[in-house]
């Protein structure tokens, strides 16, 4: 072979050399992989309980001491009432009327509960005496109301006899028709004017308030 026609193939062969050199092998490719944030996910847990917040709580606590207030301020009321009805105006409570039915002398439930209010009084000041005059309407014949009121007047002192009260700490009378509240014919003023009434008559030692 001459020397002419090796030197084109040898320049052929390096050339070819060279070109396979600079070719990157082909490699795999790497499998996809999860987001970041998928691969970072917690697994999933129960929500947790909700916590009131500073101002929530401030709130509920401030109802509960108002609702805790309230009790006790309507406890206290009724104390205060209680006491008013026995001791704040002793006066007003010995000196309330009691009223009747027509043509009745028997106490009604409204004032056995007057009548329970005096005795309380009564009581505790047993010098205390007191006077009850029975009325009545201006129907019917003077005789008969006058009757009519004295039975009125005794069912009030008998009253307060079997609940304790001395029998001579108490003395009654009518009047009957002739000391009405109300003079008008109607019946409305004839339920004013059958009553009983209380006056005291002597306080002995404790004088009453006026």
């Amino acid at each position: 072979m001459s020397l002419t026609r090796l030197i084109p193939l040898g320049v052929a062969t390096v050339l070819t050399l060279a070109a396979c050199a600079r070719v990157t092998p082909q490699t795999e490719a790497a499998p996809e992989t999860a987001p970041p944030a998928a691969i970072a996910a917690s697994p999933a847990v129960d929500p947790a309980p909700a916590v009131a917040t500073p101002a929530a709580s401030a709130a509920s606590a401030g109802s509960t001491m108002s609702t805790a207030d309230g009790d006790r301020l309507a406890g206290a009321a009724g104390a205060a009432g209680g006491r008013d009805l026995a001791t704040s105006d002793p006066r007003a409570v010995l000196t309330e009327m009691i009223f009747f039915d027509y043509d009745q002398s028997e106490l009604r439930s409204e004032a056995r509960a007057t009548l329970d209010a005096k005795l309380a009084f009564l009581q505790s000041n047993p010098s205390v005496r007191i006077r009850i005059a029975g009325h009545t309407d201006e129907r019917g014949s003077d005789e008969y109301n006058l009757a009519l009121g004295l039975r009125r007047a005794a069912a009030a002192k008998r009253y307060l006899v079997e609940l304790g009260i001395a029998e001579n700490r108490m003395t009654v009378v009518s009047f009957g028709e002739e000391r009405p509240l109300n003079a008008d014919p109607t019946d409305a003023a004839w339920a004013q004017n059958r009553r009983d009434e209380f006056e005291i008559i002597a306080s002995g030692a404790a004088p009453v308030p006026r």
